[in-house]
């Protein structure tokens, strides 16, 4: 998969992560068979979520470690209990951004979408709307002619997410559902439909109301938002997902952002953007 690494500045090929068992799993008739039958079933990640909490997997630390060559200068703590403590890690984040400037919400790989006016948009060849992501019709009519920010993190990317600006909690909604990879090759099973999935409004202080939302993907069973008292501040850690790779997705009204030339000049020939977590990637609008 080819990306764009903002920080590089330069494309790059990304490898996978369990790139054959996915292959397995949705491009062979038997393997699409025990998606739908176990594979993609909640309880499934659940076992793999117990599994990588036991003392025993802290054995496979080292070694993603080193295949990913992951820093870990910047968390709280550098000794792990197990591979999910690992994966769950805690850091220190900064942005060098104004107050009135929009910065990712994770480190991950982001991808852009204007949202026409009928709430259709266009996600990794697949066609979703607004309103089947929110299941609600009146929330999603606010957003059309806004944008849709995807943020996708590999397995790799450090789990944690925080507020993309400063503001008050509003409206949120948890949705159950089952658990697909968020990777292009699940294309055709609209897994941010399907996916278990959490919402929230944030009534920002420079953006206007934006909206939140958590996707769950196969092998991560929790989507951990913590109950944060009413008002929240830029950088503050919204929540975590546990062990799997997930995505962020958030929605902008008309009129509220203005993204940075360069990520909408790559994102608009289908190329995702690298970013880190704090990282300015645009400007309010007025």
């Amino acid at each position: 998969m080819r990306i764009y690494d903002r920080k590089a500045g330069q494309y790059a090929e990304e490898d996978q992560f369990q790139q054959g068992m996915l292959q397995f799993l949705y491009g062979n008739p038997l393997g699409r068979f025990l998606l739908w039958a176990i594979v993609a079933r909640p309880w499934v990640s659940k076992i793999g979520a117990w599994r990588m909490n036991q003392k025993s997997s802290v054995k496979r630390i080292a070694p993603f470690i080193e295949q990913y060559h992951i820093d870990l200068s910047a968390c709280e703590k550098q000794k792990f209990d197990s591979f999910n403590d690992f994966f769950t890690r805690k850091r220190w984040n900064s942005t060098d951004a104004a107050e009135d400037e929009l910065v990712a919400c994770a480190d991950s790989r982001l991808s852009v979408y204007p949202i026409e006016m009928d709430t259709r948009l266009k996600i990794k060849q697949s066609t979703y709307t607004i309103a089947d992501i929110l299941e609600s019709e009146s929330l999603a009519e606010k957003y059309g002619g806004g944008l849709c920010l995807v943020f996708r993190l590999a397995v790799e990317d450090y789990h944690r997410y925080v507020f993309c600006d400063s503001g008050r909690l509003g409206e949120s909604r948890f949705i159950p559902g089952m658990l697909h990879t968020v990777r292009s090759i699940s294309d055709s099973y609209n897994v941010y439909t399907r996916n278990a999935r959490e919402w929230t409004v944030l009534h920002t202080d420079h953006f206007g109301d934006v909206i939140q939302i958590e996707v769950g993907a196969l092998m991560v069973g929790k989507i951990r938002n913590h109950r944060a008292a009413e008002q929240f501040s830029r950088l503050e850690e919204k929540g975590y997902f546990e062990y799997g790779g997930s995505t962020v997705v958030l929605l902008f009204e008309k009129d509220r952002v203005q993204l940075d030339e360069d990520i909408l000049r790559i994102t608009e020939g289908g190329t995702e953007v690298r970013v880190r977590l704090g990282e300015k990637i645009g400007s309010c609008i007025g």
